[in-house]
């Protein structure tokens, strides 16, 4: 249940779709002689808000602390497995088109093929189920191992978890399935942005000797603070992006589920 919520929630929260809600009111109160100022306002507001958010560099403000949050490591050396978090894999594309579609992050799976070179004798661990609730879609897990096959990696180094819905799921139930042990260490792939949250999960959920390794960067640094964007798509994407994990940041800190509000090195 609270999986169901919090993907309702994670929709209604969405910046892009608050404002056009608040110009829509706006528009409807504006048609009673009554609320007409009111409504005139309401509009004004939404519209103001969403020429901030599609070009104004506010996106890139929040986003930037997220991904400069964690580092990848120096070098890659005994490391016992690599945890791939879900997200890269469309599971409704590919239920229907029985081909792995891919999405924005797909860096978070592709990178697989590069690792588990670099590290021939860690296992491959990807955690992730069906993030939506739509009839004839696969698993990310399903997805993911296409790939792995492809990029050439033995069956035996690969688990999958298919079920959680959730970056606290990912944590507990490849938790139950790996049984790590005291004294292995364990690469974290997840996007950058994504980061933050996830290692104060994985902290929390008991994984020790976790290093993170993030990926799917959307931004240079910090020099990217004062960019503004030229298309309204694209500013709306990030600042959406990048306000729910803040607001996601809050929430699993309330619920107990990760060490810290802004988890850090």
């Amino acid at each position: 249940m609270y999986v169901f919520f919090s993907k309702i929630g994670g929709f209604l929260i969405l910046p892009s779709n608050f404002l056009i809600v608040l110009m829509a009111a706006g528009l409807l109160l504006s048609l009673s002689a009554r609320w007409r100022r009111r409504g005139r306002l309401l509009t004004f507001a939404g519209f103001a808000g969403l020429v901030v958010c599609a070009f104004s560099p506010a996106a890139n403000w929040l986003i930037v602390p997220l991904e400069d949050r964690f580092q990848r490591p120096a070098t890659l050396e005994n490391y016992d497995g690599i945890i791939i978090l879900g997200g890269a894999v469309d599971t409704v594309v590919t239920g229907v088109r029985g081909d792995t579609a891919l999405t924005m992050s797909a860096e978070r799976v592709t990178i697989t093929a590069r690792l588990a070179k670099a590290l021939p004798a860690a296992k491959i661990i990807h955690t992730g189920g069906q993030g939506m609730i739509v009839s004839s879609q696969a698993t990310e897990a399903e997805g993911a191992a296409r790939l792995f096959r492809d990029f050439g990696i033995a069956p035996e180094r690969i688990i999958l978890e298919d079920q959680s819905q959730n970056t606290w799921q990912n944590a507990v139930y490849a938790k139950k399935i790996v049984q790590p042990q005291p004294g292995q260490r364990w690469l974290l792939v997840t996007s950058a942005y994504h980061m933050p949250r996830s290692m104060g999960v994985f902290e929390k959920a008991g994984w020790t000797g976790v290093t993170a390794y993030p990926v799917d960067f959307r931004t240079r640094g910090p020099q990217d603070s004062m960019l503004g964007f030229d298309g309204a798509s694209k500013g709306l994407r990030r600042f959406d992006i990048a306000f729910r994990e803040w607001v996601g940041l809050a929430v699993y800190k309330l619920l107990g589920r990760s060490t810290a509000f802004f988890p850090g090195p």
